[in-house]
Order: C-alpha cells, then sequence, then structure tokens
C-alpha cells in the first residue's frame, strides 16, 4: 500500500475526531474523539516510520498510546464526578460547578 492511502485515512480520523469534539457536548463521547484524533495520529507515525525505513515513528506512537491512556484514566474520572455530582455527562452543565 502507498503512503498516500494511510494518509487519507489518518485524515478522515483526525476531522471525524475533530468534528466529535466540537459537535458533541457528552464528556464521554469527547474523550472517544480525542482518542480517535489520537489514532489518527499514530497512523501518520506508523506510516512514515515504515516509508523511511527509522524505529523512531513506532516508538514515539507507543509513547502517544501510554499518554493517551493515562489521559483517558483521568478523563473518565473528571467525568464521573460530573456525572455523580450533576446527574449527567453534559459538559454544558459544568458551569454550575462554579463555587
Amino acid at each position: 500500500m502507498a503512503l498516500n492511502q494511510f494518509l487519507i485515512l489518518a485524515a478522515f480520523l483526525f476531522g471525524t475526531g475533530v468534528y466529535g469534539v466540537v459537535a458533541r457536548r457528552n464528556g464521554v463521547l469527547m474523550l472517544m474523539s480525542v482518542e480517535l484524533m489520537l489514532q489518527a495520529v499514530n497512523i501518520n507515525l506508523v506510516a512514515f516510520s515504515a516509508f523511511l525505513h527509522d524505529v523512531s515513528g513506532q516508538v514515539f506512537a507507543l509513547f502517544v498510546i501510554t499518554v493517551a491512556a493515562a489521559e483517558v484514566g483521568v478523563g473518565l474520572a473528571i467525568i464521573l464526578l460530573i456525572y455523580r455530582n450533576l446527574g449527567s455527562p453534559d459538559l454544558d452543565r459544568v458551569e454550575q460547578l462554579k463555587g
């Protein structure tokens, strides 16, 4: 497969993730959209790594996956606290939590 096919796939996934972050107000769906964007970046890293016959892109993709896992853990904890306090994961209502 050619490099441009991977880049088109990654661009589509990234665009879908951006749309999900902008259009959705549900916290869980926003986290899923951010993960979709991170995976699109990983596809780019691995594709360029294979194209240039270098391992550094693949190693960097592993670091991105690790940071994404930590981000999901913290993000879900915050969304669970919002749900517990407000009864809804809707992020438009978070302004009510200001002191």
